[in-house]
């Protein structure tokens, strides 16, 4: 009996797979965004450095503000104006809370916009960890040119 019952717990404990770095910064990234405020996209991103967690953020209005969720979107071109995005969020927490974010490495569900990526590039974020790619193919050039790592990461179900 004693036998079986240690067969079936290394069973388990494979079935229990320990997540890689990389995919617990996503699911934690992921979590975030359950917070975004504009239901057109829930974006949200954690920056770490030594494995450590210094920030997170979500997309979501002016603090203070009422959310797109409530009132309405602002859209230009086809995008919610209202919100400031889940990595520019993250930042200005780090920023707000005197954390240096130099060096550290950037998990996010959707890969930055032109301008957010101006931002992250600008703070000394050097890597950059996506789930999906989203829209400006430009980043791709500049962060080459700037030194910045850009990573997709795929998630096991």
């Amino acid at each position: 009996m004693a036998a079986r019952k240690t067969k079936n717990k290394r069973a388990q404990k494979r079935a229990l797979r320990r997540a890689s770095w990389d995919e617990y910064f996503m699911r934690i990234a992921i979590q975030a965004g359950t917070r975004s405020t504009c239901d057109r996209k829930h974006v949200g991103a954690v920056i770490v450095r030594d494995k450590t967690i210094l920030s997170t953020g979500y997309n979501g209005s002016i603090r203070g503000m009422p959310h797109c969720d409530d009132v309405g979107h602002m859209l230009e071109n086809g995008h919610c104006v209202a919100t400031v995005h889940a990595e520019a969020n993250a930042i200005l927490q780090a920023a707000k809370n005197g954390t240096a974010i130099n060096g550290a490495d950037l998990y996010i569900t959707a890969s930055p916009c032109w301008n957010c990526f101006k931002l992250v590039a600008n703070s000394g974020i050097k890597r950059i960890f996506y789930l999906e790619f989203y829209r400006d193919v430009r980043i791709l050039k500049v962060a080459h040119e700037a030194g910045i790592e850009l990573k997709h990461v795929k998630l096991n179900e």
